[in-house]
């Protein structure tokens, strides 16, 4: 049997491997607003005026940027499985609550995301000069008109590079979920070639979609990081 007729034949795996690669782009893309803005307020967490805050916030980063992606996941999966099912016996429930994969991989993808993120967070707070914020004070703006209308276009602009090696990065641990028994597209090209004994070519479909979403990713960032930077030498 042909390449193609594995893929598009009448019996091919175009479907299921196109319902995985959607899978994977709404995984990662569900990831950002938690990971990217997770890691904003923990560095606002770590650069807080109280010892403990930043404690806590310095101890939440060094556990999870420690240990491999794949045991946070399951630490994630399982943990948040076995809290559900403690407060389901405190409060009397009859039926068992079941964590889904896709949740329990967004949440534990934004868990490690907020960890990195929070790190190129910092290194952009800090690059903005007080002088910034204390002429917005002297404007009369309050924190969160200075935050928003000073502090965060600056913010973003230094922060988009490091934000955007981050996405790339969780593009490729979105494959990490195939762990769990979700079908996104590493999982789809799994069963596919244990099907067909044919792990070359449907490994091979696989990498090119990576591939194809990383370097769509790229454009992308470009074209962001340069209306960003309008203005600037």
């Amino acid at each position: 049997m042909s390449w193609f007729s594995l893929l598009f034949g009448p019996h091919g795996w175009g479907p299921l491997l196109a319902q995985g690669a959607l899978t994977t782009v709404l995984l990662a893309v569900s990831v950002i607003p938690f990971g990217f803005g997770g890691g904003l307020l923990l560095a606002l967490v770590k650069l807080a005026p109280s010892r403990l805050l930043r404690g806590l916030g310095d101890a939440y980063t060094t556990f999870f940027r420690g240990i491999p992606d794949l045991l946070a996941l399951f630490i994630v999966y399982f943990g948040l499985q076995a809290l559900i099912d403690k407060i389901g016996h405190l409060v009397g429930a009859e039926e068992r609550v079941e964590l889904s994969a896709f949740v329990a991989g967004v949440i534990a993808l934004s868990v490690v995301a907020t960890a990195y993120s929070s790190e190129v967070w910092i290194a952009s707070l800090k690059s903005i000069p007080p002088g910034q914020i204390e002429a917005a004070r002297s404007l009369g703006l309050n924190r969160r008109h200075t935050f928003t209308l000073v502090t965060f276009p600056q913010l973003i602009r230094v922060a988009l590079p490091g934000l955007g090696n981050i996405w790339t990065i969780l593009l490729k641990d979105t494959s990490l979920v195939s762990t769990l028994a979700l079908m996104d597209l590493m999982r789809a090209a799994s069963e596919a070639a244990k099907a067909t004994s044919r792990p070359i070519a449907f490994y091979a479909a696989a990498s090119g979609f990576y591939l194809v979403l990383s370097i769509v990713s790229g454009i992308v960032q470009d074209r962001l990081e340069r209306r960003a930077n309008r203005g600037f030498a």
